[in-house]
């Protein structure tokens, strides 16, 4: 397997963060919604709702890293990381369409890494939906492991 690209990180501005926080909207309502039974605009309405709640001022909420994920300058996705806990936690990862399938979904988490190990943390967290098996194929071929399982039954 080749090296991914080198993706370094950089906060975002606050036109990105717009363009940004839609994307992660309706990415977080497609994998919540199935799994809740929700469709089209209840989904978004939870998401929109959610993230609201987790970044009241937006990009400069307190202890949320905000990053904009750039190829040689060129802005290629986003990445959310909280540092709220001792765990810094992975609330989202965006590889905007047109650069997908690229290696570069690899790469923005690697370079998370690397920027947590700098910030001092020993452990990155995160979580993703059973329905996701892109990313979970990511996530297991980077080394993370399962440390906890919800799990449900349609009654």
């Amino acid at each position: 397997m080749s090296s991914p690209p080198e993706v370094t990180l950089r906060p975002m501005t606050d036109a990105e963060y717009e363009d940004w926080q839609e994307h992660n909207i309706h990415s977080f309502a497609a994998g919540i919604g199935p799994l809740r039974g929700l469709t089209g605009q209840a989904a978004v309405d939870l998401a929109r709702d959610e993230v609201h709640r987790l970044l009241p001022n937006g990009r400069s909420t307190a202890r949320h890293l905000l990053w904009t994920a750039c190829v040689d300058g060129e802005p290629v996705g986003g990445l959310w990381i909280s540092v709220a806990l001792p765990v810094p936690y992975v609330f989202g990862v965006l590889v905007t369409e047109q650069h997908r399938g690229k290696g570069y979904g690899r790469a923005l988490m690697v370079a998370a890494e690397q920027e947590c190990r700098r910030l001092g943390y020993r452990h990155l967290d995160l979580n993703v939906f059973s329905n996701n098996s892109r990313a979970i194929s990511l996530y297991d071929s980077l080394g993370y492991t399962v440390v906890s399982q919800m799990m449900r039954k349609e009654l």
